[in-house]
């Protein structure tokens, strides 16, 4: 096997069958207003497509021109059909654990013009997800193995995440780089009465680049600042609310934990990078950055790109991650690896699903010159923005530490 069609990914976590049905046109921006008990809505086409990181990110990869090889667990019955035709269609189907008896995981996608996503969920097989439904021999000769959304997989968030951090352990003693992303747990489930900060004290030890959203983050590390968000959008995006000042201190925490290299996705609002000092990514393993001397003590804001006509997020932050981790496994600058993560991020949110709004490696880096930000206003005091590289350079960025212009 060459260099160029050596297996550079493993994708491991939660799968699904994603079920998407179009709205119409409405002026109806309240959800209250649309969804009334005895109400007929007529709907357009719907979208049938595979879901999760594991399909997310891994096919988005894959397309970016990443070999990967996916690892997910399925049962037997129709969902579960669909899901390995639809891998099968792209050759992605061998990794899959198909267990008789039980119930393949799916999503019920709400999409109501002008209101944030509501998911209709039932994760199914993942909730039996484990240690042992991995094949290491495979994921040994990849560069880097991602794991994407523990707070729905009950036996990976169990025991405070004993059986994640084995998983993560197992994989750092092969020398693959490691890379984590979570998900927002429903509050009122067992998933949302998980203490996810000891989790994370537990499992980040053992991750080399962690991943994860801004809301998912608040909601683990700072429970009430999240709740406090969701309050003051009066339930709108909270996003909306979302102070730049906040990332920096909550990119600390999470890189006390122990990750090289800390990221929030921060939807409309971009991506924030973090990272430690060069000895730290030396041990990073097989896929440590190219350029050391680039990636090491950064700290960085990416705004978003402008998407006119937003059909759907579904999606987008794990397509973003593909984007991220194909810049970083291509030796990209820093500055490049959070702009193309942004840039895969807008052209999936063009779409109604997660995958079909992918363009090539090529096409991806022909769309970003003259591609329009959503400009965002104002630093603050810790912010500073540099008009060269067309980003935010925070102050723990060793270029302002030293004292740089």
């Amino acid at each position: 096997m060459s260099a160029s069609n050596a297996l550079q990914v493993v994708v491991a976590g939660h799968i699904c069958l994603d079920v998407i049905p179009a709205f119409r046109k409405t002026d109806r921006a309240k959800i209250a207003d649309l969804f009334i008990p005895g109400k007929l809505i007529n709907m357009g086409a719907v979208k049938v497509s595979t879901g999760g990181p594991v399909s997310n990110t891994g096919i988005a990869l894959s397309i970016l021109g990443i070999r990967t090889a996916l690892m997910g667990k399925i049962g037997d019955d129709f969902f579960g059909d669909g899901v390995l035709r639809l891998l099968s269609e792209r050759g992605l189907n061998g990794g899959m654990v198909v267990m008789p008896g039980e119930q393949t995981s799916y999503t019920v996608v709400i999409v109501p013009p002008g209101v944030d996503r509501i998911f209709l969920h039932n994760p199914g097989a993942n909730d039996t997800f484990g240690a042992d439904d991995i094949n290491y021999d495979v994921v040994k000769r990849a560069r880097l193995f991602h794991f994407g959304y523990p707070p729905l997989m009950r036996r990976i968030y169990e025991d405070e995440g004993a059986e994640l951090a084995r998983i993560f352990e197992r994989v750092k003693a092969l020398g693959v780089t490691t890379s984590l992303d979570l998900s927002l747990p429903d509050a009122t489930s067992d998933s949302g009465r998980v203490n996810w900060e000891r989790v994370l004290e537990r499992v980040l030890p053992h991750v080399d680049i962690c991943i994860p959203s801004i809301e998912e983050s608040l909601f683990m590390i700072r429970r009430a600042e999240f709740e406090k968000l969701n309050r003051d959008a009066h339930g709108h995006d909270l996003l909306e609310k979302l102070d730049l000042g906040l990332l920096p201190e909550v990119g600390a925490q999470l890189a006390a934990y122990g990750p090289p290299i800390t990221v929030l996705k921060c939807g409309v609002k971009g991506y924030y990078i973090r990272t430690g000092e060069r000895a730290a990514l030396e041990r990073m393993g097989a896929a440590k950055p190219a350029d050391l001397d680039n990636w090491a003590g950064r700290e960085l804001h990416e705004e978003s790109f402008h998407v006119p006509q937003v059909a759907s997020a579904t999606g987008s932050g794990d397509s973003s991650i593909a984007g991220f981790l194909a810049a970083f496994l291509n030796g990209q600058s820093i500055e490049d690896a959070i702009r193309i993560a942004c840039a895969v991020g807008g052209q999936n949110v063009r779409v109604f699903d997660a995958i079909s709004g992918i363009h090539s490696w090529a096409e991806t880096l022909a769309m970003i010159p003259g591609w329009d930000k959503n400009r965002l206003a104002g630093e603050g005091g810790y912010w500073t923005f540099d008009a060269r590289l067309g980003q935010r350079v925070g102050q723990f960025d060793r270029s302002r530490r030293r004292g740089a212009p």
